[in-house]
């Protein structure tokens, strides 16, 4: 077999790939040597990829210093997974019936959901609404409000219009319901763009910290690993500040708000980016097969 000949071209693609790989993976390299850094070290600054003084010191601050944290990491993985499988339920059959061609309704039902993702009631409403609703305090109150998402039944329904008409008609004709349509043909067959939905509802729910801030706050069994890490983060920019004013100095092997933040970083990435490998296959798909009509 004849060897392929290496052009200039090649080489050309080669080094720019390679500048892009490095672009795009120093910004993380550079936080996580941060993170693992001797703190008094890090503020010589100079820091690229790879730690100097390597040390567990900052992370042992974060976890050491409060004891909620697995509590919290608990409430987060709960909240995410109840709110991903919930919300892709509601988008799919929604999404399922404004696909069908034969809903009187069809229309006017999507005319109210893309209403939704340019006219918003705004904060207050919707927190007097929660409040009304006893939703204050509620596990539920991570699960209903972010129950539904315009743009992610609009990204489903524009997949199923591509499933052809004739598999639902044939399985009508052998006395399918559409509750055995939805299940055992549409469904199966959208899985690239629920794998797709399910990644941006997970992350969504998993990097959601405000929620809690607003109405879980009374509870602190409802408290999340975001809203615990964002405390942390406000007292190392509270002392950041003292010390810039020259109230507090850094003392030889403690910690300092720069490897606090880059420490919290990490700890709320590296859960995302273990899942997203899996999902990472169906992702453009999910999104592009859905995007022209055939």
């Amino acid at each position: 077999m004849k060897k392929q000949k290496v052009t200039a071209f090649d080489i050309v693609l080669l080094v720019f790939m390679v500048g892009v790989v490095v672009v795009t993976l120093y910004p993380f390299l550079n936080i996580l040597a941060i993170s693992l850094n001797d703190a008094t070290d890090t503020t010589r600054g100079g820091l690229h990829i790879y730690p100097r003084e390597f040390t567990w010191a900052n992370y042992s601050q974060i976890f050491g210093g409060n004891d909620r944290l697995l509590s919290a990491f608990g409430m987060s993985v709960l909240r995410t997974v109840v709110g991903t499988i919930t919300g892709i339920l509601a988008s799919t059959m929604l999404a399922y019936t404004l696909s069908r061609r034969d809903f009187v309704f069809n229309n006017l039902f999507s005319f109210i959901l893309v209403i939704t993702m340019f006219i918003s009631g705004g904060l207050i409403p919707e927190f007097l609404l929660i409040r009304e609703l006893g939703l204050m305090n509620n596990f539920l109150v991570y699960i209903l409000p972010l129950l539904l998402n315009a743009f992610n039944v609009i990204v489903i329904r524009s997949f199923m219009d591509n499933i052809p008409m004739a598999l639902t008609e044939s399985a009508k004709i052998d006395g399918a319901n559409d509750f055995t349509i939805f299940w055992k043909i549409v469904i199966p067959l959208s899985l690239p763009v629920i794998a797709t939905v399910s990644l941006f509802l997970a992350v969504g729910q998993w990097n959601n910290w405000f929620d809690t801030y607003l109405y879980a706050r009374g509870n602190a069994n409802l408290s999340t690993l975001q809203f615990e890490l964002m405390k942390i983060l406000d007292n190392t920019q509270l002392s950041s500040g003292d010390i810039t004013s020259g109230n507090a100095e850094y003392v030889a092997g403690q910690t300092n708000p720069q490897s606090i933040q880059m420490a919290i970083t990490i700890i709320a990435t590296v859960p995302i980016l273990m899942v997203y490998p899996f999902l990472q296959r169906y992702f453009v798909t999910g999104l592009t097969l859905g995007a022209v009509k055939s």
